[in-house]
């Protein structure tokens, strides 16, 4: 074992191996809990029809450690910027040369600005604790002005985020704090564990299909160590036990926080409240307090809007820049020196998301991710072990191939059990990539269009 208090340089590009697994898995947890469970309670119970709900945050914990694994040998072996743009174009560079980095940057393109638009629904779901009576345009509305302001705010070079980061992480903390304090001060056990009649018959597996697309969605996050392998100390070690120990411990939280706030209405009520945390801090320490937590919220939903967007555009840059996507978005602001062509685009797609339903806004973005990365990843890792088999890899999936078997029969279920029109959306989004992909190969002279380009990039590197 590495001593735990050196810092190792990697690959002289500049990056030390400095975070630990504590640090790592701090990192991990800080992008996985954002406003995300203080919106998605009430649908998560709505959608499995009572206190049950809880069972969908454990499924969800189960299917992120499996696809984790996938992260953490893909990660581990290919480590530094890019993450999935650089474990598809290793693996599928063979047959299909460019096409499933540049599907991949194309939906990135969508999912990234689809999973801001949760962030911003959820603001304004919140702001109704103080505006009830807003109709629909003024909700719109305050959306899209609230994205131009993101947008706005990041329309200039931004050298560092950790004090927005560390304050997001703060304020988060305080928030599920304090609102699980407060549904166990005045918790009802027959609110939280008395569960309909006939729960588990054969509407459960529906259900619970529908939910634990709300579930993975509260776990997003969890591969960001992944992204970060270059600066991982003893990455074999410190990646997987970083996402897996990050699940557990929000599973953990989820749980607490659910139960708390079962516990304090019957869960009808709870299935129909846009501002959750806010009725249940009013119930049980007044309005003052809930309306503190509300600002809390809606503090944390605009910093994660505002951290969301401004690493999210730096993707398809690099991407540009290597020239595996679409040439424009590899283009800096002649001032300001950042990538405002992808900004002003995923703006763009963020307050279009604003207009349709979270749920609705949640099952686009996951059916558009499963097929490109989810599924892909666990593609790559499968091809990888065969065509690069001496690919130095800290760490190999442990169990395999049991992992990717769960994650894939996994992430199948979420998919079949997305909404229609999230499938129709997203596959159009797909095909449309297709093209774009088969127009800008023939302008750039690339596979099919011309034989593969084989360049095996980590093979030989330690």
């Amino acid at each position: 074992m590495q001593d735990s208090s050196a810092t190792q340089p990697t690959r002289g590009n500049g990056f030390h191996r400095s975070i630990g697994l504590f640090s790592g898995t701090a990192i991990n947890m800080t992008q996985m809990c954002g406003i995300g469970p203080f919106i998605t309670i009430p649908i998560m119970v709505a959608t499995m029809g009572g206190p049950q709900a809880v069972i969908g945050w454990i499924v969800g914990a189960i299917l992120a450690i499996a696809d984790g694994m996938v992260w953490a040998e893909l990660g581990a072996a290919m480590p530094g910027s890019g993450g999935t743009y650089v474990y598809l174009r290793e693996a599928f560079q063979y047959r299909t040369g460019k096409l499933m980095p540049f599907l991949f940057i194309w939906t990135v393109l969508l999912t990234i600005p689809l999973l801001m638009s949760t962030g911003i629904i959820g603001m304004v779901e919140y702001l109704g604790f103080f505006f009830p009576h807003m109709g629909y345009w003024t909700v719109h509305l305050i959306s899209v002005a609230a994205t131009a302001l993101v947008t706005l705010l990041l329309y200039r070079r931004i050298e560092s985020i950790r004090i927005i980061t560390i304050a997001l992480w703060v304020i988060m903390l305080l928030s599920v704090i304090g609102v699980s304090a407060a549904g166990f001060s005045d918790f009802h056990s027959s609110y939280a564990f008395t569960y309909p009649a006939n729960v588990f018959g054969g509407h459960f597996f529906i259900g619970l299909g529908a939910g634990l697309i709300i579930g993975i969605y509260d776990y997003l996050g969890y591969f960001t160590t992944a992204y970060m392998g270059d600066e991982l100390r003893d990455p074999g070690r410190t990646m997987p036990s970083s996402i897996i120990i990050s699940v557990i411990a929000m599973m953990f939280i989820y749980l607490i926080l659910n139960i708390s706030v079962l516990g304090v209405a019957p869960w009808q009520d709870i299935a129909k409240s846009q501002s959750v945390a806010s009725l249940v801090v009013e119930h049980s320490w007044g309005h003052m307090a809930a309306a503190v937590m509300t600002i809390l919220i809606i503090v944390t939903a605009f910093a994660s809007v505002f951290t969301g967007l401004l690493g999210g555009s730096r993707v398809p840059f690099q991407a540009a820049h290597e020239k595996v996507f679409l040439s424009v978005f590899g283009k800096l602001h002649a001032k300001h020196g950042f990538p405002h062509v992808a900004l002003l685009t995923m703006g763009i797609v963020t307050a279009i998301g604003t207009f349709f339903d979270l749920a609705e806004v949640i099952n686009m973005l996951l059916a558009a991710t499963i097929i490109v990365q989810s599924i892909a990843q666990i593609a790559a890792l499968i091809v990888l072990r065969k065509r690069q088999p001496t690919l130095p890899r800290p760490y190999k999936q442990w169990l395999y191939p049991i992992p990717c078997v769960i994650a894939l029969l996994g992430w199948i279920y979420v998919y079949v059990s997305a909404s229609l029109l999230s499938l129709i959306l997203a596959g159009a989004w797909i095909v449309a990539g297709l093209v774009v992909f088969a127009i800008w190969a023939r302008f750039n002279r690339s596979w099919p269009f011309a034989p593969v380009e084989i360049r095996e990039a980590y093979l030989g590197k330690s």
